[in-house]
Formats: structure tokens, C-alpha cells, sequence
């Protein structure tokens, strides 16, 4: 069978997964673009496709439509937003993913970036690397009241992490009944107004933060997101950051990526290219469990 591999990096660290598929007798054929694929380029690659190991592009109805032969796509990853699963399913054609592999990789991502911004690392180093030597008086992560959207698999962990800091730790989830690991669940109003802290680890592609639940933040809060960019109105950020709603914000993901918008502006604000889980050993696991699941759903 042919196996089309449309991540733009895959086997760089450990070589094994792509052995597995080649002693399977499986084609394969890796992303050449080495980057995220349009529509028309996943259509051109996987016409003649029978299995996908995807990344974050988009599998929308128009393009499943247009891959007759395709019967798994294994995403490389959590998220299925990008997958249009009625029409796959409509079209038999079975998905799968890899949703524990990222979850440590996303979340120290994600302590870290709090305390980077906390700190205002990455503002300093740049000072020093244009010529100036200018001391930034920074906050404390220890005791603050950090609030998490989202409570799976990298929410908790995120929470685990937060736990020799002293934070006080809550978190909005509908599908997470309150106590889950000894934390308090709260409504998202309630859980923005309460919390110094906000991190997103949510799936969805609707926004769950626009102006006016930005708006409802603590003045001076931190915004950090390395879930879903659609979640978070990016205007209304923007604002918020230049007024002094927010003292800072973190984004790893995007609306559009490659970002190039007025985010990029704003000294209160770091941005990392989507690398939640570009962590050598989470990524070799991921790339792992996305073959092996690929197999199992081929037979």
C-alpha cells in the first residue's frame, strides 16, 4: 500500500517508525515541502494514498472527497479539529490519533513559558542583543492563582507541574466533574475574574476567549495558550496588551500560521511556532504510536 507522511518533519531523531513501514512492504512518501500543506498540495500527494500519517493540515470534506483510495488517517498529534470526521466517517475511512505522547512535551512548554513571561526572559535578552543592559523588575509564579481551561491529559499535568511553585490551581472544563485530582472546578466567567493566570489546554475551533471574556481577566493578568489558536480572539488580545488589560500573553499556536500579525509588535508577548511537542522524546513517541495505529487500522 502507499502511506503518504504529510508532517514536515518525521523520522529526523529516530529513523525506526519509517523502518517498521518499509519492512511492511508499505510506499512511502514523506512531506517534500517540509512545512504545513495546503488543500491542493494533500490532495496532489494522497490522490493515490491508502493510509496518512497527517499533521495539522486541513482534511476537510472537499479534500477527503478527493482521495478515493484513502482508508486510515493516523494524525501525528492530539488535535482533530483539521479532520472533517462525519465525512470521513461517511466516506469509511477510519482516524486515529496520538493523544498521550504530547502531554508532557506541552505541558513544560507551558510552565515554561509562564515563567519566561513572568520573568520577561525573552524581553531582556533582546535589550542585551541590541546594545542595551536595561533590569526588568519581573513577578513571581509562587503563590499566584493559575487557572486552566481545559483539564485532559496536558491541563492535569500542567497542574501537577504548578505544584512546588504553591499556586493555587483551578480549572473550567464541562467535561471534567469538580474535584478531579483535588482541584476545584469553575465556571470560565468566574475562573477568568479569579485567576492571575490563565492557560489554555482545550480542544475546539470556535473562539473561547474574545473581547469580552478577555475583558473579564484580572487587570493584569497573563494570557497563555499552547492549545487551539482559533480559541482566542487575536485582536482582542492585541488590545488588551497594549492598554495594560494584560501584562503579557504566550502563544505557541495561531489562527494562521505562519504568523506574521501585530502580535509580532508587542514587547509583552512571546511567540513560538506551534512546538508544543517538539520535544525529541515526545516526538519520537508520537511518530511511534502514529505508525503503529496506522498498521492496526490497515489490517
Amino acid at each position: 500500500m502507499k502511506i503518504v507522511i504529510t508532517t514536515s518533519t518525521f523520522g529526523v531523531n529516530d529513523q525506526t517508525p519509517l523502518t517498521l513501514l518499509k519492512a511492511k512492504k508499505h510506499t512511502v512518501s514523506l512531506n517534500p515541502y517540509k512545512r504545513k500543506l495546503s488543500e491542493s498540495e494533500v490532495v496532489e500527494l494522497c490522490r493515490d494514498a491508502d493510509g496518512m500519517i497527517a499533521g495539522t493540515e486541513s482534511l476537510n470534506a472537499k479534500v477527503l472527497e478527493q482521495l478515493p483510495r484513502l482508508k486510515v488517517i493516523s494524525r501525528c498529534g492530539v488535535g482533530m479539529e483539521n479532520v472533517d470526521l462525519a465525512k470521513a466517517k461517511q466516506l469509511k475511512i477510519k482516524v486515529l490519533n496520538t493523544p498521550d505522547a504530547p502531554a508532557l512535551a506541552v505541558a513544560e512548554l507551558t510552565v515554561g513559558l509562564i515563567l519566561n513571561l513572568l520573568r520577561k526572559v525573552s524581553f531582556m535578552d533582546r535589550k542585551i542583543r541590541q546594545g542595551g543592559w536595561q533590569k526588568e523588575m519581573g513577578n513571581l509564579l509562587a503563590g499566584k492563582n493559575v487557572g486552566i481551561i481545559g483539564f485532559g491529559r496536558i491541563g492535569s499535568k500542567v497542574a501537577e507541574f504548578l505544584k512546588p511553585f504553591s499556586c493555587q490551581v483551578r480549572y473550567s472544563d464541562p467535561k471534567v466533574k469538580n474535584g478531579k485530582s483535588g482541584y476545584r472546578r469553575m465556571a470560565l466567567g468566574a475562573l477568568l475574574k479569579w485567576a492571575d493566570i490563565v492557560t489554555i489546554h482545550a480542544a475546539g475551533s470556535q473562539p473561547l476567549l474574545n473581547q469580552k471574556e478577555i475583558s473579564m481577566m484580572k487587570k493584569g493578568a497573563w494570557l497563555i495558550n499552547a492549545s487551539r489558536g482559533e480559541l482566542v480572539n487575536e485582536n482582542a488580545l492585541g488590545e488588551a496588551l497594549k492598554s495594560g488589560q494584560l501584562s503579557g500573553a504566550a502563544l505557541d499556536v495561531f489562527c494562521c500560521e505562519p504568523y506574521k500579525g501585530p502580535l509580532a509588535e508587542l514587547d509583552n508577548v512571546i511567540l513560538t511556532p506551534h512546538i508544543g511537542s517538539y520535544a525529541e522524546e515526545s516526538r519520537v513517541r508520537m511518530e511511534a504510536e502514529a505508525v503503529r495505529n496506522l498498521l492496526e487500522a490497515l489490517k
